[in-house]
């Protein structure tokens, strides 16, 4: 049976229904054209099921918030790290399993019976137009599938941080593809992280705030010629050290390109 798309789907905002179309614009540093979730730094722009999956499940296309329902291939070659090959020469990376959340629970007796069903995420490698009822190629093993635990996704993430640059929590969120929910895990990663020799005093809070999980991380970041101020310089009753961060925030949309 050919490898084809069954039914396409997109989001325009929180809160929206998902909407069917016959057509999806993918763009290269950025995800799905409209889409909710397009972001240059996430390993989440797009969301691909198996249409046998969610049969199997008596799921409807769409109720996954999913964005792509495919059918016709191998299972085995449907796993993070494949490259999807479509007619338009449009390319999707495929990066890791969606995990299962209560935002699906109605939709299934348990969630352990839709793991690893849930769909794969992935990101835009080559930029064109996808539409439904079309063919597309898959190449298993182009990439290095990212890891199922967002720890060690984390910590993958924060080694990338050149030296001079700076993150937020919100910037980790998206770019290692969590929930925001995941904001109040990042001050224990941190913990779980300060032992080993990782860059964490290029993170800061959502703010730009300096964090207080890291120990001299002024001196650190001003040695790294960041510039580090004071809130007493400009409100005179606060003594709270932050980054400008439109100077010195580190967004590398080509982070999960290759």
């Amino acid at each position: 049976m050919a490898l084809s798309i069954m039914y396409l789907f997109t989001k325009v905002k929180s809160g929206s229904a998902m909407v069917e179309l016959k057509t999806l614009n993918l763009k290269v540093n950025h995800g799905i054209e409209g889409d909710i979730n397009a972001d240059p730094i996430s390993p989440r722009q797009v969301l691909i099921v198996r249409y046998e999956d969610i049969f199997d499940l008596s799921i409807q296309p769409g109720e996954l918030r999913e964005n792509i329902v495919v059918q016709g291939r191998e299972f085995d070659n449907f796993i993070p790290g494949s490259l999807l090959t479509f007619e338009s020469g449009a390319t999707i990376r495929l990066t890791f399993h969606c995990e299962p959340c209560k935002r699906i629970a109605h939709l299934v007796e348990s969630l352990k019976s839709i793991q690893s069903k849930r769909g794969i995420l992935g990101v835009v490698i080559t930029s064109g137009q996808i539409k439904a009822g079309s063919n597309f190629q898959v190449e298993a093993n182009k990439f290095p599938a990212l890891s199922e635990n967002p720890y060690q996704r984390f910590l993958n993430f924060i080694i990338k941080i050149p030296c001079g640059k700076v993150v937020t929590y919100k910037q980790i969120i998206k770019g290692i593809g969590v929930d925001n929910s995941y904001l109040r895990a990042i001050p224990i990663y941190l913990k779980k992280t300060l032992t080993a020799d990782y860059p964490v005093h290029r993170i800061l809070d959502s703010k730009g705030y300096l964090i207080t999980h890291v120990s001299q991380q002024k001196n650190k970041l001003e040695m790294e010629g960041v510039q580090v101020l004071s809130e007493a310089d400009l409100l005179k009753n606060f003594n709270k050290s932050f980054v400008e961060i439109k100077d010195y925030l580190w967004e590398d949309s080509n982070l999960y390109l290759e």
